[in-house]
């Protein structure tokens, strides 16, 4: 895991590289790699690549990067890892690629892999990673994001140039660089927590769409590509037995788990106790010599919105033999970490889990490990979360044969006793307008109620904007073009595929683990599981109201049955009782003062929100006034 940069000329344009400013971009990104530096300016001085190095594989010097090809044609800087690289080298030996510069390093068969097989080659990658391929001979530039967006890549076009990064702050260290918040990009954070690929808030940077790549030609066209989409090669499993597909999910599951084993140096596993967890950990300890690393969160005291789940931890790490390590937090670490929690976002990802994974990050790296094993994507492919039962059953309920006006009168029935700010209102107003009911696992605040929190001008400049529209209509098109089941709870699936995890949960994960150096590996994330798991038929992900049946029938005899039959815990964050205490004075002085000073929200509506304690959505909205504080004022 590592930090990339670089920067082209477009075309014809006139650009001298500045060594000591690009270093400096550079090493905006140092806690993404302690364990070396590159920079390396073509000879034509049209393109410059840097790197910031996280010593996983092949600790050598040799495989230290920017890497170039043995014919000094191909240039390379790479984020991420290659699980298969050892696969690929031998077949690229078969081929005749005998000439090897380093012993088992992954950049290096990436450059390989480039000259057999050109573009192609990303097909044949079974890992995590995003990087830069400068073509010097035909003064090209080819920029990847893996498949499911693990790994991010911003990018931002100005001055006759482009220039892309692990992170966002890289690029605002050129002075050249415009450094103003994007209106549009804005609304939809309200809606999504996060800000949609491609726009980020800040405007003119953008990040590449997982599983996308982009071209920057020899004279300096820019095109854009997707490479990868989960329904592609999801063949249908309709017919198959559960027996047969659970096999098949653990297979693939130890398949995935095996992969991430492979490193130079230590690896552990974050344990909260829940299925997938505890599934990373049991599927882990599998041969090896010694125990198992793992970390756990909680928290001090005892809170109503949130239990501890430390004893199932325990439970758990006792049942492989591991040495585990635990941590408390308080209200006290969540408030001198905000500053740096908004410095290492680089935008808002208004997710208060932020907190407790840069805290198990930070004690796991203080633990002597320097990779681990994370959970992210189990509840996504196979229905865990509960509100998605909740969904799909309003789903089913909208296409009874109800006119629509009908429904219209509901909503007006609702908005005359002031009942608008729940679930249940936003269904039926989605309903009426012919909307999926399902938007994303995560929503901040519904589309009613987004104009409400804007200041005036803002309001009067967005209006008529429609993150439906902007956002989720493409991406419903295109499911619905792709998808061989048109099913509620797929659309569900594929949208968080699409936006949920690769821009908040994922983004979440990557930003505060490599704030401590530390890297992170997502076995639920395997493509080829991601796959699978897509060609599953809705009906038999879930039956019944049980969340993840299949995936418990998969890991039963694996993990105890306590893990699996006890109810499904989010890891969370006490931010209610936290709100109602010093962060919720904290809280409003920053947003009234935010309010005051840019005129972007409403104080009026805020102190509605302040008032009926809604502690998440304030959150939402802090985050927001944070980054700004930290990024634009």
């Amino acid at each position: 895991m590592c930090g990339i940069l670089g920067i082209i000329a477009l075309g014809g344009a006139s650009w001298t590289p500045e060594a000591a400013l690009i270093e400096r971009m550079r090493d905006t990104m140092a806690h993404r790699g302690p364990d070396g530096a590159g920079l390396w300016i073509a000879p034509d001085q049209r393109c410059a690549l840097a790197h910031r190095r996280l010593s996983i594989i092949d600790l050598s010097e040799t495989a230290g990067q920017p890497m170039h090809s043995s014919c000094g044609r191909y240039h390379l800087t790479f984020n991420g890892e290659i699980y298969n690289h050892a696969e690929l080298r031998q077949e690229l030996v078969t081929l005749g690629h005998t000439a090897w510069q380093t012993s088992h390093s992954d950049t290096e068969v990436i450059l390989k892999a480039y000259a057999q097989w050109g573009r192609d080659c990303v097909q044949r990658f079974r890992g995590m990673f995003a990087f830069g391929l400068y073509d010097s001979q035909e003064r090209t530039l080819w920029l990847v994001r893996d498949r499911l967006g693990i790994k991010p890549l911003y990018y931002s076009t100005h001055h006759g140039r482009l220039g892309f990064a692990s992170e966002i702050k890289a690029l605002l260290e050129d002075p050249e660089q415009p450094r103003a918040m994007d209106p549009e990009a804005f609304y939809h954070f309200l809606s999504f927590l996060t800000t949609p690929a491609p726009q980020t808030l800040f405007k003119g940077v953008r990040k590449l769409p997982c599983g996308s790549w982009l071209t920057v030609a020899a004279n300096g066209d820019i095109a854009e590509h997707r490479y990868w989409d989960p329904l592609d090669s999801a063949i249908s499993l309709a017919g198959a037995s559960d027996r047969e597909m659970s096999e098949r999910i653990l297979a693939e599951l130890e398949a995935a788990v095996r992969y991430r084993k492979v490193s130079d140096v230590p690896v552990g596993v974050f344990l909260s106790g829940g299925i997938d967890s505890s599934t990373n950990a049991a599927l882990f300890s599998r041969g090896e010599s010694q125990a198992v690393k793992t970390f756990s969160i909680g928290y001090e005291g005892s809170y109503a919105s949130y239990q501890n789940e430390l004893h199932f931890a325990r439970r758990m790490a006792d049942e492989i033999g591991a040495e585990h390590h635990e941590l408390k937090l308080t209200q006290d670490d969540l408030m001198d970490f905000l500053p740096r929690m908004v410095w290492l976002q680089d935008e808002p990802i208004a997710d208060p889990v932020c907190v407790p994974v840069y805290y198990v990050s930070k004690l796991a790296r203080d633990n002597g490990v320097k990779v681990c094993q994370v959970g992210e994507g189990s509840d996504e492919l196979f229905c865990g979360y509960p509100s998605w039962g909740n969904a799909v059953r309003v789903a089913g309920w909208n296409r009874l044969p109800v006119p629509r006006f009908l429904k219209a009168l509901g909503c007006r029935a609702a908005e005359a006793i002031g009942k608008t700010n729940s679930h249940k209102y936003a269904y039926l107003r989605r309903a009426v307008d012919g909307q999926p009911i399902f938007w994303s696992g995560a929503e901040a605040f519904f589309e009613h109620q987004k104009p409400g929190l804007l200041g005036p001008a803002l309001r009067n400049q967005l209006a008529g904007l429609s993150t439906y529209e902007a956002v989720l209509k493409p991406l419903r098109q295109r499911f619905l073009q792709r998808t061989r089941e048109a099913s509620d709870l797929n659309w569900m699936t594929y949208s968080d595929l699409n936006i949920r995890l690769p821009e908040l949960l994922l983004m979440r994960v990557d930003k505060m683990s490599m704030g401590v150096s530390l890297e992170c590996r997502v076995p639920f994330l395997d493509h080829k599981l991601v796959e699978l798991a897509m060609a599953i038929p809705a009906a038999s992900k879930y039956q019944k109201g049980e969340p993840k049946r299949l995936l418990k029938r998969a890991v039963r005899g694996i993990i105890p049955d306590e893990i699996i039959d006890r109810p499904k815990q989010g890891f969370g964050v006490p931010v209610y009782e936290w709100c109602l205490d010093r962060l919720g004075q904290q809280m409003r002085t920053t947003l009234e003062e935010f309010c005051k000073e840019t005129g972007l929200l409403d104080w009026n509506e805020i102190t509605r929100y302040l008032d009926r304690q809604a502690g998440a959505q304030l959150w939402y909205l802090y985050n927001f006034a944070l980054w700004w504080k930290g990024y634009l004022a």
